[in-house]
């Protein structure tokens, strides 16, 4: 009877531990089903993204309609935004947050706030410049085609062709969208046009146009067919065909551009700040929430600039101090801006030596990033000067990143147009942000991220990305390097860029300062010359909000990273910390401090464990 007793007792045990293990499992069962819902609707969003966009997919390395473009038209931004609402309310009826874990979880937060963002943005549609100094159609393309569409076939030398013949309609409807934008206001100021002439007119200089050197895009592809294994007919085919459809598309669309801006320029104004564009105040709000993606008000981020404006030029004069200047802050500039030792010359030898010295301080962090990082970019990453028919318009420096099929290198582009605008003592802090450790470790990894729906790893939020630049600027110093106290004077010089970004770029945009109010105060805040800090302007004239991104994401990367610190000890690795901020890909800046503050928990936690990556 007891033996009886007892089986039945321990039947009885096991049917509670077995409903117990069920009640575990099933909402187990039920978030991996979730998820993998979840990730598969994120993956068939992407492909339509791809197939949406030629170019997207060329950056990628994938061959996705590889002979075509985007339409710029109304019709096209209609159906991206209907796109986009059928996709969000498929995410929301169909995806049960609650039910998702880790990763997924947060991968559902960030694809919701993205579609909701690009939803809101339909608004704003006519607000941008159709054409600028930096991001304008007419150098663009031409970059486009020669360092993003490859040839490795005869295919793709013939989609190489198919794209010249749609040059000609791709312009012609990016006038008609500058023409729908300048009725509301959104008419590039006056000193835009010429630039764009300019670079315009570089791409259609000389052959096949005109006698003369090859014009850049007639280098680019016979360069590209001739590394291809063809039948010399075959060749000879192909250059005859591409010939004929730069003259007959691509230098009409070019002429018709030029025109085009002759005729606006007339009719452009000199106000700079987006506040003359219709509604202009609250679209500069929308823009500065999505670069910063905080809620911080213009005021509030002017306020934040000069405070750090201060608090640099603090840390400037201790450098003085340390190499015996005598004279105040204004007369250091003065002095950086006209001592030779500090420049390369001028000329193809300047740009040579700039280069080289770029590349070897590219090399010597590279040795040194197991000290820093437990995960390294397998992507290669290399150093070239921006191409001539740009560099007059382009940026100081900027940053391709590597192909997702590996085909294709990181770049770190240096524009060596006037080496006057590019001090040696600037080199260390600019080859840190745009190369190692700075936008090729982030861009590379995260593309590499092959856990991650491919929507965040080839995403992107700008305070994050160029928070994370200006944050790897000053990391080296922690290894010893910026042993030359101008170089470290230098890195504060970059810095020092950033927090004047703030102040000038609320002032054009929520203070309507004029562009020389801009222009003085880089000259009295900055060792900047008056060529250098008028090109800087007038980025910020045509980029509104993009330049308050970098120092708003930079402290907050400080702050997350003092904050384990203290909390953590001797528990804390600059490595784990860097993981955790680096194997999520780009996140806003909120659900960053959400992910250190669960690392920071997790270790506490388990104090003799590895740290955890959050959400794993």
């Amino acid at each position: 009877m007891k033996r009886i007793v007892s089986s039945i007792f321990t039947w009885g045990i096991g049917l509670l531990a077995l409903h117990s293990l069920a009640a575990v499992a099933a909402p187990v069962a039920a978030a991996e089903d979730m998820n993998a819902k979840a990730n598969a609707f994120f993956e068939r969003v992407f492909e339509e993204r791809i197939e949406a966009s030629p170019e997207f997919a060329a950056q990628l390395g994938l061959r996705v309609r590889y002979g075509e473009w985007t339409p710029l038209t109304e019709e096209e931004r209609r159906r991206s935004l209907e796109r986009t609402q059928r996709q969000l309310a498929e995410l929301t009826e169909t995806i049960d947050p609650s039910q998702l874990t880790g990763q997924t979880r947060l991968s559902y937060d960030i694809f919701r706030r993205n579609a909701e963002r690009s939803i809101a943005a339909y608004e704003w549609r006519q607000h941008r410049y159709g054409l600028d100094q930096m991001n304008g159609l007419q150098s663009q393309l031409p970059a486009f085609m020669i360092n993003t569409h490859q040839v490795k076939s005869l295919v793709d030398a013939h989609a190489y062709i198919s794209r010249l013949r749609g040059v000609k309609e791709r312009f012609a409807q990016a006038i008609e969208s500058m023409n729908a934008a300048e009725a509301k206001g959104a008419l590039p100021p006056r000193f835009v046009f010429p630039y764009v002439i300019s670079d315009a007119r570089n791409v259609i200089r000389g052959a096949p146009f005109e006698e003369g050197a090859d014009s850049p895009l007639w280098a680019d592809f016979k360069a590209k067919v001739a590394s291809l294994e063809l039948e010399e007919a075959v060749r000879q085919r192909l250059l005859i065909d591409a010939a004929a459809v730069l003259k007959d598309s691509v230098l009409p669309a070019y002429q018709a551009l030029i025109a085009h801006a002759e005729s606006a320029t007339e009719r452009a104004g000199t106000d700079d700040g987006i506040w003359r564009t219709e509604d202009g105040a609250r679209y500069y709000d929308f823009l500065l929430a999505g670069y910063t993606t905080t809620d911080m008000t213009a005021e509030q981020i002017h306020e934040l600039g000069l405070g750090e404006v201060e608090r640099i030029q603090n840390e400037m004069r201790a450098i003085m101090q340390q190499v015996n200047f005598e004279g105040d802050l204004q007369a250091f500039f003065e002095w950086l801006r006209n001592e030779p030792q500090f420049y390369y010359p001028e000329g193809p030898e300047g740009k040579e030596a700039y280069l080289t010295e770029a590349k070897r301080l590219i090399d010597g962090m590279q040795a040194r990033l197991p000290e820093l990082f437990r995960t390294l970019p397998k992507a290669p990453m290399i150093v070239k000067a921006v191409e001539p028919f740009r560099e007059k318009s382009a940026g100081k420096a900027f940053y391709q990143r590597p192909s997702q099929d590996g085909t294709r290198p990181g770049v770190y582009y240096a524009n060596l147009y006037r080496m006057a605008d590019m001090p040696k003592y600037e080199m260390e802090a600019l080859a840190y942000h745009e190369g190692i450790p700075g936008h090729h470790m982030q861009l590379a990894i995260a593309g590499e991220l092959g856990d991650l729906p491919r929507f965040r790893r080839f995403g992107g939020f700008t305070a994050y990305s160029e928070g994370w630049g200006l944050y790897t600027e000053r990391l080296p110093k922690e290894l010893g390097f910026y042993a030359d106290p101008y170089s470290d004077f230098g890195r504060l010089v970059m810095e020092l860029i950033r927090a004047v970004r703030l102040v000038v770029d609320t002032g054009l945009h929520s203070k309507r300062w004029t562009r020389e109010q801009v222009i003085d105060y880089h000259l009295a805040n900055l060792p900047m010359t008056r060529d250098a800090a008028t090109k800087a302007t007038e980025r910020y004239i045509v980029m509104p909000g993009q330049a308050t991104a970098y120092m708003v994401g930079m402290l907050k990367i400080v702050a997350l990273r003092r904050d384990a610190e203290q909390a953590l000890g001797e528990r804390f690795d600059n490595r784990d910390f860097h993981d955790v901020i680096l194997r999520s890909g780009p996140l806003p800046l909120d659900l960053l401090e959400e992910q250190v503050q669960a690392w920071i928990d997790s270790v506490r936690d388990q104090p003799v464990a590895s740290a955890q990556l959050i959400r794993d």
